[in-house]
């Protein structure tokens, strides 16, 4: 039954087993084991790392603490052993018998983001004898008590940091408030906030800036240097300014219809009555039915009526009703009219109101003819014209062309257009430079007795000219229309003035053809006497003729 086994007495499981050779060397062994107990410290298994030398608590003395280490060692239990002991006293793999306690084995635990918690009541104080897998020092359960009974703080937390402890609070420095943490957080997202605000801010404001500086082109306003203004009156009198102030408040624009036709033209103010001289073929579409409408420079309108008209010089008269305080435009002298002298011609080409043209006289005593739409003849002009270069455009007919001293000496009637065909506003051509106006002195005579007797009275000589004679100067023709080429009793017959007689000059100027001896004949007054060259069978002549007179229409 007991073979095999030791018949030795066992070992204690205070005392380390030796092998077995005899009673006296276990005596040996076992009897200094019960005479000399050693402390608690010495029996418990300590780990092969090192405890790192335990720091003073503040406050504490060095004789203190060993005092206090002493009692509690001397109070302690014994520990008692995990399991029974070994009857055959090998221990393991070379290490301590089957007495000894297992060392603590701890797993690591991770570290929590907001800091590594402190184990509650760690302490460095020195008698600790066990450690964990780091090399801390464990306190054992007696030791944490009597630490919890001190009545010194720890000055310090790293003193009691413990890497594999489980997360409770986070290491904080001392002194640190409670929830220093969120505090942070707050003043993150004030900081934040404060941010956004301070961006908001600046991109409206930088907007602001772009958007004045493309506006105004940068961010200094350009102001450009700039005379101060001057009264329009200011101008001088005898400048195209100051002509056209003068002058601008008599001229009108007239708005005819009547018939089926319509047309616009230009007139100006002779007397405070409403007399309103402008030309025939102006108020020709009103004919004997139509409206009159009257716009002044002013914008100001009225109604006009016909006083009287006159094909063969392409003049009428017309009176504006119901208005007062009217201002006529002075009258020059045609006669005084010079070539080259500055002239302001002003209309409404185009319905283009008070548009106001400059040029200069071109040239004098222009015979030209106009009209001729009917084909008989009987709406056929003949004005000795003054020839200007300022701008007449259809519009302007009927407008007062002045000279420098805001004075009438012309009514614009025609124009050369550029197709070289010759007529009062017949083509609708712009000018071209070519414009023609109708002495203010025949408009003179005309105008007023159109507004004292109705009608006009055209100076004669009495014979029939031959319109179709292709030789220079103009041919008295052979029969009239009616009668004689030479009517009995006139003008002509008393001059001696005979059939195929040819007249080449009139008061010593040329004469080309019929039309110009006509234009010549009208330029003057019923009862102006007039020389005239004759040429009769190749001997020229000098007669004397005075002028007869005859109804215009």
């Amino acid at each position: 039954m007991n073979e095999g086994r030791p018949t030795g007495p066992k070992a204690k499981w205070w005392s380390r087993p030796v092998p077995v050779h005899g009673a006296q060397e276990r005596d040996q062994v076992t009897a200094p084991a019960a005479a000399e107990p050693r402390p608690a410290e010495a029996v418990e298994p300590t780990s092969t790392v090192a405890a790192p030398a335990p720091q003073r608590a503040a406050g504490v003395e060095p004789a203190s603490q060993e005092a206090a280490a002493g009692a509690e060692s001397a109070s302690q239990v014994r520990p008692q052993p995990l399991h029974a002991p070994d009857p055959y006293a090998t221990p393991p793999y070379g290490g301590p018998g089957p007495w000894a306690p297992a060392p603590p084995v701890q797993r690591p635990v991770a570290t929590p983001p907001q800091g590594t918690s402190v184990p509650p009541g760690a302490s460095g104080a020195p008698g600790v004898a066990s450690t964990n897998g780091a090399g801390v020092p464990m306190a054992t359960p007696h030791q944490h008590h009597h630490q919890q009974q001190q009545s010194h703080p720890q000055t310090s937390h790293w003193l009691q940091y413990d890497p594999w402890a489980a997360p409770q609070q986070p290491l904080v420095h001392p002194g640190d408030p409670a929830g220093g943490g969120r505090q942070k957080e707050g003043r993150r997202g004030t900081l934040l906030v404060g941010a956004l605000l301070i961006a908001l801010v600046a991109g409206g404001i930088g907007g602001g800036v772009g958007a004045y500086i493309e506006r105004n082109g940068g961010i200094t306003r350009v102001e450009l240097p700039q005379a101060q203004p001057v009264d329009g009156k200011g101008r001088a009198p005898d400048s195209v300014a100051g002509i056209a102030a003068s002058a601008l408040p008599s001229v009108v624009t007239l708005h005819v219809s009547g018939a089926g036709e319509q047309g616009t033209g230009t007139g100006f103010v002779l007397d405070a009555k409403g007399h309103i001289l402008t030309n025939d073929h102006v108020v020709e579409p009103a004919g004997t039915d139509g409206t009159i409408n009257i716009t002044f420079s002013g914008g100001q309108t009225a109604k006009a009526e016909l006083v009287g008209k006159d094909s063969g010089y392409d003049l009428a008269v017309v009176r504006v009703l119901g208005v007062d305080g009217l201002k006529p435009l002075p009258l020059g002298n045609s006669e005084n009219v010079q070539v080259g002298d500055p002239v302001v011609a002003i209309g409404e080409p185009f319905d283009l109101q008070n548009t106001v043209t400059s040029g200069i006289i071109s040239a004098k005593e222009r015979p030209i003819t106009a009209g001729g739409e009917k084909g008989d003849g009987s709406d056929v002009s003949y004005v000795n014209a003054l020839q200007t270069d300022a701008p007449i455009n259809p519009g302007n007919s009927g407008g007062p062309l002045v000279d420098a001293q805001a004075r009438v000496i012309g009514i614009n009637s025609a124009i050369r257009a550029a197709d070289n065909s010759a007529g009062l506003e017949g083509s609708q051509g712009g000018s071209i430079g070519l414009g023609f106006a109708i002495p203010i002195n025949q408009g003179k005579r005309v105008a007023e007795e159109l507004i004292n007797t109705g009608k006009a009275t055209h100076p004669v000589i009495g014979v029939t000219l031959d319109m179709k004679y292709a030789g220079d100067g103009a041919r008295v023709g052979t029969k009239g229309a009616d009668g004689p080429s030479v009517t009995p009793g006139g003008p002509g017959a008393r001059a001696g003035i005979a059939p195929r007689d040819v007249i080449t000059e009139v008061n010593g100027q040329k004469v080309h053809n019929g039309q110009e001896l006509i234009v010549k004949i009208r330029a003057h007054r019923p009862g102006d006497r007039l020389e005239l060259t004759v040429v009769r069978a190749g001997k020229e002549r000098t007669v004397s003729v005075t002028l007869g007179s005859a109804d215009g229409n």
